[in-house]
């Protein structure tokens, strides 16, 4: 095993966060990506060894990673989700994921016993007809349906994951959501440039997601405006820094990839983010990886905005502690001068903290039906138990 530097003692104690991709392989061929099963970037099948993952997580750990989402391409593909949460779980990381929802009935019992806390669902419109047609899937709004309705009997509250795109009716979006079971919605933005990283999220050819300034600033608006119809996961002060964002202005808040935010591939390279150009390297070396600091704001992904949001404020109160500790004041005083940390405790108070709240309260509503099958017990011990060959 891998030793601890003497470096990552002295890193920021405070949680983080890392997205893996398990394949590149994807059941669907949702035209705005390039996992698509119709197009030619994917190239080979790969598959996350799971083998080499649960190797790595003592090594996630040591950097404070204690959030894992799984994702793809498809993650249901991946021949052992289940094995891949358990694992996961077992040493303390938190697990969600994020599908196109076709194979959710069949796993989600699975899922939830092996650990998994969190549930993402992508939707493509407010039309459901129009979504099975981009993402080549007929019957898809049945499977999403009974797919919720089990993950809700197990304890999970999934949520919807709206890609910004031109077949969304934001008016309408509420209704449809309500209709399959959905309780809340967080909108991804459309990204047409290719990748520096393994990651294909991304429709470079595609109409569906290309918008000229001023239109993005309008779907932004529309955004906002359903706060007041849904629960919408995009802190407010997030959609104001994507907003100024697209305008050419500078943000407020610097990015966290690659210090509290990080990509794993399937390859287990790890990156600090999905657009980046070059991995950080390889998931074994990231002990000896410093953290990366520099004040990013290339692009307006979604899930690294927000988290950039969250974090900035306890990030700056706990190193602020740190060098009082070390008895250094004026480092102390420095990180407590950092533009943009009461808009972050802020949206903490106003948003964040709310919505787990809820979320807590939620579960334990369902937490007498959140016990696997009897049917699944057996297969569920088997899974548990099992180990890659080595």
């Amino acid at each position: 095993m891998v030793s601890a530097p003497a470096v990552a003692s002295h890193r920021n104690a405070l949680p983080a966060v890392c997205d893996v991709s398990v394949t590149n392989v994807c059941n669907a061929a949702c035209d705005f990506g390039g996992f698509a099963c119709t197009k030619n970037p994917v190239g080979p099948a790969r598959y996350l060894d799971p083998r080499r993952f649960a190797q790595a997580l003592p090594i996630l750990r040591r950097r404070q990673i204690r959030y894992l989402t799984f994702q793809g391409g498809e993650p249901l593909v991946h021949p052992h989700i289940d094995f891949l949460v358990s694992e996961a779980t077992r040493a303390g990381i938190s697990c969600g994921l994020i599908t196109n929802g076709w194979f959710l009935a069949q796993h989600i019992g699975a899922l939830a016993a092996c650990g998994l806390k969190r549930l993402h669902i992508a939707i493509d419109s407010d039309s459901m007809l129009k979504h099975e047609m981009n993402r080549g899937l007929r019957g898809l709004k049945d499977r999403i349906s009974a797919g919720i309705a089990q993950a809700r009997a197990c304890g999970i509250v999934p949520n919807a994951s709206v890609t910004v795109n031109r077949l969304v009716d934001y008016e309408a979006l509420p209704e449809a959501l309500r209709k399959l079971g959905f309780d809340a919605v967080s909108f991804s933005y459309p990204r047409r440039e290719r990748c520096g990283s393994s990651s294909l999220a991304y429709g470079e050819d595609c109409p569906l997601v290309d918008f000229q300034p001023d239109e993005l600033l309008a779907v932004l608006d529309s955004i906002k405006r359903l706060k007041k119809r849904l629960r919408v996961l995009n802190p407010s002060a997030a959609l104001e820094e994507v907003t100024r964002f697209v305008r050419g202005e500078e943000q407020t808040i610097p990015c966290v990839g690659g210090y509290k935010y990080f990509y794993l591939d399937w390859n287990l390279d790890i990156w600090r983010c999905e657009a980046w150009s070059t991995p950080l390297g390889s998931v074994f070396d990231l002990d000896r990886i410093p953290d990366q600091r520099d004040r990013c704001q290339a692009c307006m992904m979604a899930c690294y905005r927000h988290a950039s949001l969250m974090m900035h404020g306890p990030i700056a109160l706990s190193e602020s502690l740190q060098a009082l500790f070390r008895g250094d004041v004026a480092a102390a005083a420095k990180a407590l001068s950092r533009k943009g940390i009461g808009l972050s405790l802020r949206t903490l108070v106003s948003e964040q903290w709310p919505r787990r709240a809820l979320r807590a309260t939620k579960c334990r509503d369902r937490s007498p039906t959140s016990a696997p099958p009897v049917g699944l017990r057996a297969q569920l011990k088997a899974k548990r138990n099992w180990r890659p060959s080595t």
